[in-house]
């Protein structure tokens, strides 16, 4: 998993609550069990004007000129800013995954679902968790003609807005270091292989039958 420790983007403001995962990634493209591919078909229901199936040439499929994602400004945003509950519905891990292949590395909500929110820092995504009011502040500034850019250091835990505003922002340690050193759950056990294999060793000499 590709480690994130310092990242500055343009800042897309989708202003919806409750998005849940099949708005984020449709259920016809939970097909595949890759974690790559699934970018062109983020937000598809929102995204283009037809109906989105598995292999379809989204280059060539007519946009929704009015969803956020379209407009010029925000088409290569790497940070989206949302309401709160973001990531409801049902559990899909291919949710983080279009995200991440789209481009988005940061998310900036009030509030997510439990299990995407731990699934985004499985997969290589920074939630952040941010009050209300600050979320509405980013709003206003994210939709002005200029852009937002926000840098993001997770080691300090802070953004730095294009304006010069900064704010500190909390995260579990534990979260932390998973996307600071770049370990989804493969990368955390991989850390014991040592230890494995010599457990597995010392049962083999203990319980031979184990083993035939």
């Amino acid at each position: 998993m590709e480690p994130l420790q310092n990242h500055t983007g343009v800042v897309a403001p989708l202003d919806r609550a409750n998005v849940d995962t099949d708005a984020i990634i449709p259920k016809q493209f939970l097909k595949s069990i890759q974690r790559t591919g699934f970018g062109p078909y983020l937000f598809d229901e929102w995204r283009y004007l037809d109906h989105g199936e598995p292999g379809m040439d989204c280059s060539k499929r007519p946009h929704n000129p009015d969803f956020i994602l379209n407009d010029p400004r925000y088409r290569h945003a790497s940070i989206l800013l949302t309401r709160e509950n973001f990531g409801c519905g049902s559990s899909r891990e291919h949710a983080p995954w279009a995200l991440h292949d789209f481009g988005i590395r940061v998310i900036l909500a009030p509030s997510f679902a439990d299990i995407f929110f731990n699934n985004c820092f499985k997969n290589g995504l920074l939630p952040i968790s941010l009050p209300h009011e600050v979320i509405d502040r980013l709003f206003v500034k994210a939709t002005q003609p200029e852009p937002l850019q926000i840098s993001v250091d997770l080691p300090a835990q802070t953004l730095t807005l294009s304006d010069g505003e900064v704010i500190a922002f909390t995260i579990d340690p534990a979260n932390k270091r998973r996307l600071l050193e770049g370990l989804d759950d493969i990368g955390l056990t991989l850390q014991f292989a040592d230890q494995i294999r010599t457990y597995e060793e010392r049962r083999r000499l203990e319980a031979p039958w184990l083993f035939i």
